[in-house]
């Protein structure tokens, strides 16, 4: 968990953060990861302003940067108006840049196994594949070939996942003909296991077995993480998101078929974007025939990977998303704010963000029966704006 109290950030007279507390937890963290000269590094300085090395040779990142990223929510900036709120507090998640993985990693090579820990730690991953030609940028592999370089990583990481099945296997196979359990368990590891050795991710395995499907998700196996893929383009491709990109056409034909996504980015472009102001970024991005950048695109997409969602308060103070898993109860959601909150819960009053702004205010959303009154069952949404009740 990453706790942030009363930051305030100045750059000579303007002071561009004031006051802002945070906290990014446990299960909100995204690795950055691909081969040497994907523009990985590139790509992480343009999303978190962090400063990663990103030179032009092998293990230019060795320890991983680390970055908290707001994540863009247009609504915040509305229902900021509609309070005329003092300041506005977005949703963030945490981004860790991790070194290139080379071959062999899952042996040592290139300080795989420091890069291979360092990916155990996150709880999704952000592939980044080269899908650009740039004689200038050199490829660790000296070719582009974006099925290759994905290949290359899964490949260690599926390596690095049968070495922690194979110590399963010889734990549980003591036990295995004495107990049911350990030998349902057992079969589900050989199962897992031949599905690795079939060059395929653990995250494509399909069980109809809840109690195998329940013993997966304990094995924190580096295949299993959930991933967006990447696609690191020219300035060219971004026109018709690399529509007529044959690279782009691969990884994505690819990522279906386990079931992933893939966005279009250019880093140089998201490089430039990264030093303008919001003014200018817009302009810049018109000129473009874009709409959103593409790392503003694969922020919300990684929240959303992450299985995440956000619910809003909103007042004179301030206006703020808090964040929550999906499928989190009401208690729960309070207990973002303070512990008190969950703890002394008595109701929740609940108005969906589009109700209140059309409203154009909570007396008149209230007025239209549009606010909820709700308990400790109600599964709190995406977009809700909640007013908490409690007694402690």
């Amino acid at each position: 968990m990453v706790e942030i109290k009363n930051l305030v950030k100045q750059y000579g007279d303007i002071k561009a953060v004031n006051d802002i507390s945070f906290t990014v937890n446990d299960g909100e963290i995204l690795g950055f990861l691909g081969p040497n000269g994907a523009g990985k590094s590139t790509l992480f300085n343009s999303l978190t302003k962090a400063g990663a090395e990103s030179a032009n040779y092998p293990f230019c990142t060795i320890d991983p940067n680390v970055g908290v990223v707001s994540v863009p929510d247009e609504r915040l900036q509305l229902l900021s108006d509609l309070y005329n709120s003092a300041k506005i507090v977005p949703a963030v998640i945490e981004f860790v840049d991790i070194a290139g993985l080379v071959k062999g990693a899952s042996k040592g090579e290139g300080l795989g196994n420091q890069f291979l820990s360092h990916i155990r730690e996150t709880d999704a991953i952000v592939h980044v594949v080269r899908c650009f030609e740039n004689s200038n940028i050199v490829h660790v592999d000296g070719s582009i070939d974006p099925l290759r370089d994905i290949d290359t990583i899964n490949l260690e990481l599926i390596f690095s996942d049968i070495d922690i099945i194979d110590r399963r296997i010889a734990k549980v196979s003591r036990g295995a003909r004495n107990d049911k359990a350990l030998a349902k368990e057992l079969e589900l590891l050989e199962e897992l296991k031949a599905h690795l050795e079939d060059g395929k991710a653990a995250r494509s395995f399909v069980t109809d077995d809840d109690d195998k499907k329940a013993l997966l998700s304990t094995y924190d196996l580096l295949t299993f993480k959930p991933v967006i893929y990447a696609a690191n383009v020219s300035e060219d491709d971004l026109a018709d998101d690399g529509a007529s990109n044959e690279n782009v056409a691969k990884v994505r034909e690819f990522a279906a078929s386990e079931g992933s996504e893939v966005f279009v980015v250019c880093a140089q472009i998201e490089e430039e974007i990264s030093e303008l102001e919001d003014d200018e970024k817009k302009m810049f991005l018109e000129d473009l025939g874009l709409k959103e950048s593409g790392l503003d695109k694969l922020i919300k997409a990684s929240y959303k990977l992450l299985g995440l969602i956000s619910f809003l308060t909103a007042g004179p103070t301030e206006t703020r998303a808090w964040t929550i898993k999906k499928g989190t109860k009401a208690p729960g959601a309070a207990g973002k704010i303070h512990s008190d909150f969950e703890r002394g819960f008595i109701k929740a009053e609940v108005v969906y963000y589009k109700d209140l702004l059309e409203c154009g205010s909570y007396a008149a959303a209230k007025e239209k029966g549009l606010v909820g009154i709700e308990g400790k069952d109600y599964v709190v949404k995406d977009g809700d704006v909640i007013l908490f009740r409690f007694n402690v």
